[in-house]
């Protein structure tokens, strides 16, 4: 199975997650349980980003740098950097 194919699964179930936490709220199901899903969910989606940044270095990354082109290694180290940038907010 392919990164992207695990990926797309991993999305899927979380998918599944947010219509659950959907249901619970339409049901008024206590606060604290909600909360307690969008915590799993947040987590889940942390774990997704992880692997596809994961994949972004040992394939996209690491082609610019196998390539000597030096426009797009520095391309790929720009939009890493703005990514993090992106998250420190």
């Amino acid at each position: 199975m392919t990164q992207a194919n695990t990926t797309i699964k991993r999305l899927n179930r979380i998918e599944g997650q947010v219509r659950g936490i959907a249901r619970m709220l339409e049901e008024e199901r206590y606060c604290i349980d909600v909360l307690h899903q969008m915590q799993a969910v947040k987590a889940a989606l942390a774990r997704a980003e992880s692997e596809i940044l994961k994949d972004h270095a040992a394939h996209c990354v690491e082609d610019a740098i196998a390539s000597g082109n030096e426009t797009a290694q520095r391309e790929k180290v720009s939009e890493l950097v703005d990514l993090f940038d992106k998250l420190k907010r």
